[in-house]
């Protein structure tokens, strides 16, 4: 049995909290022990692609500190992961001992498919979730850890679930954190090709493994008035067929 200690990303802390629920519950459905560090906070990602450096480097230090002990760290979100397991290293500023805690940490940090299919060896997680889906390949998750086909190998084996490809799947969706503040304009017709892309599909839902891709498509659906809904992978492997219980957000 594998101790999990599970890393909530701020989007999820402060719009989607069911986005962790059901990490737990599948989680735990496969066989780990969840723990939830209490002490934890932001993994500094918006300081660090922002430049503020200092900021980062002391959210860093908070993130090692609070999970130097944990067997694994997962976290539903590619972007945050990815911070944790590539960007600290780049925050030593000298330091002989940062770079060793922050290495030693690194290899034991999993995105939540990730962590399923590459560290459990599990693709089946007993879901039932009977809706047509397209799933985005959000750019962190994609580009900087290198996860593609795990999150289609889970949602492949979901039972009811029809998996599509839209066009343009490995495009951003014009979030990209900072980058949808700075440049609003360029966000926003980024987001409208994604949306685009997803109703050309036919979806009923669009997923991924990055709450705030899925704030920004889902802000653009809902926006459109369009059929498709965005849904966390997490929140869909979570789901059961259970008599008289309606799917999971429809």
């Amino acid at each position: 049995m594998i101790r999990v200690a599970l890393f909530i990303p701020c989007f999820v802390d402060q719009l989607a909290p069911t986005i962790g629920q059901a990490a737990v519950r599948v989680l735990e459905r496969a066989g780990c022990t969840v723990e939830f560090p209490e002490a934890q906070t932001c993994c500094g990602q918006p300081a660090f692609s922002t430049g503020h450096w200092r900021e980062a480097r002391a959210l860093a230090e908070r993130f090692v500190r609070v999970f130097a002990a944990a067997e694994a760290v997962v976290c539903p979100s590619g972007s945050c992961a990815a911070t944790a397991r590539r960007a600290f290293a780049l925050l030593d500023d000298g330091d002989a001992a940062w770079r060793r805690d922050a290495a030693a940490l690194a290899p034991r940090v999993f995105e939540f498919s990730e962590f399923l299919v590459r560290r459990l060896r599990l693709t089946d997680v007993g879901a039932f979730f009977p809706h047509r889906v397209a799933y985005h390949d959000a750019c962190h998750l994609l580009r900087e850890l290198g996860v593609r086909d795990e999150p289609r190998q889970l949602l492949r084996e979901v039972r009811g679930l029809e998996l599509v490809e839209m066009e343009e799947p490995e495009e951003c969706c014009g979030f990209g954190g900072a980058f949808a503040v700075a440049l609003p304009a360029i966000s926003a017709a980024l987001g409208r090709r994604k949306a685009a892309n997803v109703e050309r599909a036919q979806a009923e839902f669009v997923t991924t493994g990055d709450p705030s891709c899925l704030l920004h498509i889902g802000g653009v659906l809902a926006r459109q008035r369009a059929r498709a809904r965005a849904i966390h992978l997490a929140e869909i492997l979570a789901a059961e067929r259970r008599p008289g219980a309606a799917p999971a957000r429809p």
